[in-house]
This record gives structure tokens, C-alpha cells and sequence, in this order.
């Protein structure tokens, strides 16, 4: 935790100990942080997120309907519903600006609910803003804005980031914007297993509060090395470790979001625990093992026709390099992933019964190939749905519905679809509003198989099923 703050003749120093090359003791020197401070500091806007009023459909019971169901006709445990409308709710985060024409990096999470975004440059300046593209698996998005000759940060190299160096963390804690605090590198590729997605942050003991979520972390030139996404606190405040997304990671991503609209994800295709915790794990069941390093990652299963697969690698080899990179835990083998695209090759080293070997992977996709994945067209869908009336769903006696309103040449229509037609559930989703449509629509496409496995209901009551596939046109 940062323990000192020194001013000398205006300017903000840090205390830095530098190590002499022979046995002596540390020599102190002062590194200036004020220009990596006023040179980034414009490039973190506010941004404002507004999310409307929805009314949205509730499933509940009453202690009573159980008692009473039989007087009424109605099955006992019958679940019914209720409408309820959601306040309109305002929040905020920061963000950080990449291109002099307006595209901006922030987290997903901060964005992924708007209806309205209105960003807020530290010149006071403000612009309505638009979502190019999110990623959950990263928590990274990135956004639009419609103006010129903006101050774009410098985008630094994470990778050369070193633990001890002295960074900034610039963002707009509780509203408070433009804020700058100081610190240094306290761990990289960390893993906290708090997303479910990729993770392989930076962590650093500047403080990071409440709306930092997707400002910069910046090193001493003033260079983005991170983007700020979340603390860990039992108080929800500050309590000394924050963790930033390296620019390693969000490069590709922003890249992908502002080219293709979704991420081109490369993937090794293999389930994997980290030598030293596998080694743990088996030291707990009475088994000793020696697997020529207690480095690296164990390779406990392979996904047939994946990548490694058409690589032969094998469950027991112990993955210890991709191309230069050594790979020591879990969050530097998701970081030399998450840089490649699917179709790009790496050079992989690996133990197999003490023996290091290397052999050149071509990177596929979750869909096993190397194609780019497109994001799905909904217009192409052709189809326009519309929640189920609470009086249709008591008539029909459902709990929950889209109603096919317009229906046009596309792959619905295609597979089968007719107006009037009542869709309950896309694969494992139940469909309740038409934004759960959209979601299930955009999970399917990321999925291995990209099919859509569709149950529905006739006006009459019939039920139906059908499937769309959503891969390219041929």
C-alpha cells in the first residue's frame, strides 16, 4: 500500500529503490510522476449510463394458492405471474479514449445495460454515445462517440510491465472525475475466478474504487497498460487491491469489436489444472508425482479435433511455453491465447515423460475451424417478436412467451416459423422478454455448434419444436 507522498517544488515524486549492480546497499532515486499524469489524465472521460423504466413479468406463488386451488379449479403449486415495472436507474464508470475520432475503451460491465450513454470529457464537453461492441468474456467494450481531433492515449506494451513499477490510476471514483492515484505493479497474470471468462489481470495496490471501472492504468511515460475493472474489498471501498485488464488482451478485443463486431477467439482446446495444484491435488490422494517441473500447465484432457488434437498433444503433457512466453499459471496461458486470432499459428513447448518438445499449432475456434465468426444479422433472422400479454398467458395458461408478430423471407421463416406462433425457449434460455431472444441468438453463434434448438407453442396449444442454423449462407 502506498505509504508516502512526497512534493517537492510543486512537482509529484515518488520514492523508487533501485538495486546496485554489486552487494550494496539500495540507493533511493525519485521518479516524477506529474507527466504521466497530465499527459493521460485527458484521455479518461465520464461516462453516464441510463437504463429505462421496463416492465417486466415475475413468477410467484401465494402461501394460499394451495389451499384454496381446489375451490378454484386450478392445480395445486401452480405458479403464476405479475407484472412489475423496474425504476429508471442511472450509473456511471469511466472510460478511455483510443482513437482522435471517438472510439473509446470501457468495461462491459458498465455499459451492457444502457439505453442511453453520455460521455463527458475532462474539458467538460459532452456527447451522446453508441455501443460498437461488448465482450463478457473479457469484460471489455467499446463505444462511440461522434467528434474529432480527441486526445487519444498512447497505448503502452503490459507485457514489459515489471512487479514494483510505479503506475496511475486514472478514473472517476464516485463521481469524482479525473481522479489520479498512485501505486505500483503488486502481481500480473492474476486470476480470481470472479468473471467466469478470461482473466489474466494486473494487479496493483493504487486505489480503485467505485467508478474506476473502466479507466487507465498508466506506467510512467504516461503509456495505457491496463484498463481498470474491478477492486477486491469486503467493504465494497478500496482496501488495497485493485486489478486492471492488460492491453495485451484488450488490443484484440477493441480490434475485433470495431472490425467484425464480435471477438474472433482462438482457443487451444484443452481442459487444464496448473502443474503445482494438480501436483497438490495428488499428494492429497497418496500419490507422488514427478513430472520433470513444478512449473506449467497440466494438460488433463483434450478436445478431440481441436487444436491440440490436430497437434497430438496429450492428457499428461505438461504445457510450459507458447512461442517465447513462458507459461508458469493459468492466467498467462488465457493472455498468449487471448492475443491470436483463430487461424494463427504458435509454437507450443511441452513435457512429455520429462522430454521437452515443441510443435507448431494452427489455432482453431470454438467451432473448430478458422473461419471468421460474424455476428448474427437479426434482420437477417427475419422475424419480429413481441412479449406474450399477461391475458394470453393466462389464457394459455403460460408463464412466459414471445409472440412471432411479422414474420419475412429469412431463417426463421425457413426452418418453419409462422406469425402467431408463441417461442418459449431457445436452447437452455427461457424467453421472457425479447432482449432474452437476443442473447440466446448471440450465445448460440458463439457456441460449437451454432444452432438454434427452438420449443414453441401454437395459438391452439399444439406444442412444436424446430431448429435454425446459423451458420453463413452458402
Amino acid at each position: 500500500m502506498l505509504k508516502q507522498l512526497i512534493l517537492s517544488a510543486g512537482v509529484l515524486l515518488m520514492p523508487m529503490t533501485v538495486q546496485t549492480a554489486c552487494s550494496q546497499a539500495p540507493t533511493t532515486e525519485r521518479v516524477d510522476l506529474t507527466y504521466a499524469a497530465e499527459h493521460a489524465v485527458n484521455s479518461v472521460v465520464y461516462i453516464k449510463v441510463t437504463t429505462n423504466a421496463k416492465v417486466q413479468s415475475v413468477p410467484y406463488r401465494s402461501p394460499f394458492d394451495d389451499f384454496f386451488s381446489e375451490f378454484f379449479g386450478q392445480a395445486p403449486g401452480q405458479q403464476r405471474e405479475r407484472q412489475i415495472q423496474t425504476p429508471k436507474r442511472s450509473g456511471a464508470g469511466s472510460g478511455v479514449i483510443l482513437t482522435e475520432d471517438g472510439y473509446i475503451v470501457t468495461n462491459n460491465h458498465v455499459v451492457a445495460e444502457a439505453d442511453e450513454l453520455l460521455v463527458k470529457l475532462n474539458d467538460n464537453r459532452e456527447f451522446k454515445a453508441r455501443i460498437i461492441g461488448l465482450d463478457e468474456t473479457t469484460d471489455l467494450a467499446l463505444i462511440k462517440i461522434e467528434a474529432d481531433d480527441l486526445p487519444a492515449i498512447k497505448v503502452g506494451d503490459s507485457s514489459k510491465a515489471s512487479l514494483g513499477e510505479w503506475v496511475l490510476a486514472i478514473g472517476n471514483p464516485f463521481g469524482l472525475t479525473g481522479t489520479v492515484t498512485a501505486g505500483v505493479v503488486s502481481a500480473k497474470a492474476r486470476t480470481l475466478n470472479a468473471t467466469g471468462g478470461i482473466e489474466s489481470f494486473i494487479q496493483t495496490d493504487a486505489a480503485i474504487n467505485p467508478g474506476n471501472s473502466g479507466g487507465a492504468l498508466v506506467n510512467a511515460k504516461g503509456e495505457l497498460i491496463g484498463i481498470n475493472a474491478m477492486l477486491y474489498s469486503r467493504t465494497g471501498s478500496f482496501s488495497g487491491y485493485g486489478f486492471a485488464i492488460p492491453t495485451s488482451i484488450m488490443q484484440r478485443v477493441v480490434d475485433d469489436l470495431r472490425n467484425f463486431g464480435n471477438v474472433q477467439r482462438a482457443v487451444l482446446g484443452v481442459q487444464y489444472q496448473v502443474v503445482a495444484d494438480y501436483v497438490e491435488q495428488q499428494k492429497e490422494r497418496g500419490k507422488e508425482l514427478d513430472l520433470g517441473t513444478v512449473n506449467g500447465i497440466y494438460v488433463v484432457a483434450v478436445t478431440p479435433e481441436s487444436s491440440a488434437d490436430d497437434a497430438e498433444i496429450k492428457e499428461g503433457d505438461v504445457i510450459t511455453h507458447i512461442d517465447k512466453m513462458e507459461i508458469t499459471k493459468s492466467g498467462e496461458l488465457q493472455e498468449a491465447l487471448a492475443t491470436h486470432r483463430p487461424g494463427d499459428k504458435v509454437k507450443v513447448t511441452y513435457l512429455r515423460d520429462k522430454k521437452v518438445s515443441t510443435v507448431t499449432v494452427t489455432l482453431k475456434n470454438a467451432q473448430g475451424t478458422t473461419e471468421v465468426l460474424s455476428k448474427v444479422d437479426q434482420d437477417k433472422m427475419g422475424i419480429a417478436l413481441e412479449e406474450l400479454s399477461a391475458r394470453d398467458k393466462q389464457a394459455l395458461n403460460l408463464t412466459h412467451g414471445l409472440v412471432v408478430k411479422h414474420l419475412r423471407e429469412g431463417k426463421m421463416k425457413q426452418a418453419g416459423i409462422v406469425k402467431g406462433l408463441i417461442l418459449l425457449q431457445v436452447n437452455d434460455r427461457q424467453l421472457r422478454t425479447v432482449a432474452d431472444w437476443e442473447e440466446a441468438v448471440k450465445q448460440a453463434n458463439l457456441s460449437t455448434d451454432r444452432v438454434l434448438w427452438i420449443r414453441a407453442k401454437t395459438q391452439s396449444g399444439l406444442n412444436k419444436s424446430f431448429t435454425v442454423e446459423l451458420g453463413d449462407d452458402k
